[in-house]
């Protein structure tokens, strides 16, 4: 598989080639050059293959040859260590689970992904290495962090936005040591993510071996084709349209559902659910994208005001209007409306949702008003215990702590505060 950038002025790569240098010399994000859509047969059987087998043949084609089946297979089985539960909370509206992993985010999976398949192009490296430098928003840097945790021939350097993330998502990317380090940045998330793209194409820093680990790299991004896939084979048996909602900041979940569509996987619609970093829900108003900057709120892995990955859903659709509305709704709340969610929710039948998962049943709701046959899901992307400062006084609970927080929420956060790229380049040397 060779992969071309989207700004169309960079050569193509291999896959080895795009996970290890993330975004092309271009400044580019980097898409696969052929899209096979899957034997229909592969459908008709889904469910009675493992979820190991369904992401083998999801991600395949995407790998090539660069990786032997036999590794590939082990990587997938690495990665896929946690489970993908599909909860019905009403009628015809189901949760998809993504957070039962390690840093109990969705996260985890693109994360686990990319370590491992850098972890085997560095195999037979003995005296280089590779510098992960990734933003995040929230839930990206613990994913990271926890995923890239003691990977031979990888340091990782995570930048994230002072005050702007929970304290047990600081935790996850501040306590863990080793190989991981939190720079601890003055600004918002947008800051941080120019911080990285800028480091990336300077060329002062050739000598670290610099990759993303956002969604921006393909190793993290396409994995996430997965969860649509396993959440069609829980539900394949209702025989009914299926519309999901993606709580989207940087678009790169949805973005995965959408390859997902164009593999064949049948879905009736998508939904970009938002917070009120409205960029996409006002480009499908009035055809104009225009990037804002970021406002916090209380998603706040979805406070994005230039979300990466839109391009790829561009480019997805040939950059053609008409076909993406077809497919695709986006709608934005505030925080007044997401807090309501979470209480209506949890008074249905005591289900416990988080901001993000709110944000997504928001527009689900919305969006299955127009589908009266279809079912749908929202998909929950992290742990309602790491907004437990919304969460709990909204529903009046005290949530318990879970294993995989316990671990960490006692640990000292060690973190280098930086204010300006210069900061930065002056870390990472």
């Amino acid at each position: 598989m060779k992969y071309y950038s989207l700004n169309h002025n960079a050569p193509e790569v291999s896959f080895k080639e795009a996970v290890i240098q993330g975004l092309a010399s271009d400044k580019g994000l980097y898409f696969p050059k052929n899209i096979t859509p899957l034997n229909p047969a592969f459908f008709n059987v889904i469910e009675n293959l493992s979820h190991n087998d369904i992401a083998f043949d999801v991600i395949q084609q995407f790998v090539g040859d660069e990786i032997p089946e036999e590794n590939l297979r082990e990587i997938i089985a690495d990665t896929l260590v946690f489970d993908f539960p599909v909860v019905e909370v009403e009628n015809g509206v189901y949760s998809l689970e993504l957070f039962h992993g390690p840093t109990m985010a969705f996260k985890d999976v693109g994360a686990r992904f990319m370590s491992r398949c850098l972890a085997y192009f560095n195999k037979d490296k003995k005296d280089s290495k590779n510098t992960v430098l990734v933003a995040t928003s929230g839930d990206t840097g613990g994913a990271v962090a926890s995923g890239f945790l003691g990977v031979a021939g990888v340091d990782v350097v995570i930048l994230y936005p002072s005050g702007k993330v929970s304290d047990i998502q600081e935790k996850q990317l501040t306590t863990l040591g080793q190989n991981i380090k939190a720079l601890e940045v003055d600004g918002v998330f947008d800051d941080c993510q120019d911080m990285v793209k800028k480091a990336f194409l300077d060329e002062s820093l050739a000598h670290k071996n610099l990759t993303s680990a956002n969604s921006i790299n393909i190793a993290r991004w396409l994995p996430q084709m997965f969860y649509f896939f396993f959440a069609y084979k829980a539900l394949k048996s209702q025989n009914k349209p299926l519309i999901f909602s993606c709580p989207s900041g940087n678009f790169g979940n949805i973005c995965a559902g959408i390859m997902a569509k164009k593999l064949g996987l049948p879905i009736e619609h998508f939904v970009a659910s938002t917070n009120v970093n409205d960029t996409v829900p006002r480009f499908l108003e009035n055809g104009k994208y225009d990037p804002k900057p970021s406002k916090a709120t209380i998603s706040n892995a979805m406070d994005v005001g230039n979300p990466s990955n839109f391009i790829r859903i561009q480019e997805l659709y040939n950059n053609d209007l008409k076909a993406f509305e077809k497919d695709f709704s986006s709608y934005s709340y505030t925080d007044e409306e997401t807090l309501e969610a979470l209480k209506n929710i949890y008074s249905i039948n005591g289900y416990i949702a988080e901001p993000h998962g709110a944000v997504g049943y928001l527009g689900l709701k919305k969006e299955l008003q127009k589908h009266e046959s279809a079912i749908g899901v929202f998909l929950e992307t992290a742990h309602p215990i790491k907004f437990l400062d919304v969460v709990e006084p909204a529903l009046g609970i005290t949530l318990p702590i879970p294993e995989q927080i316990e671990s960490v929420i006692n640990e000292e956060k060690v973190s280098v505060k930086i204010g300006t790229y210069e900061e930065l380049k002056s870390f990472l040397g």
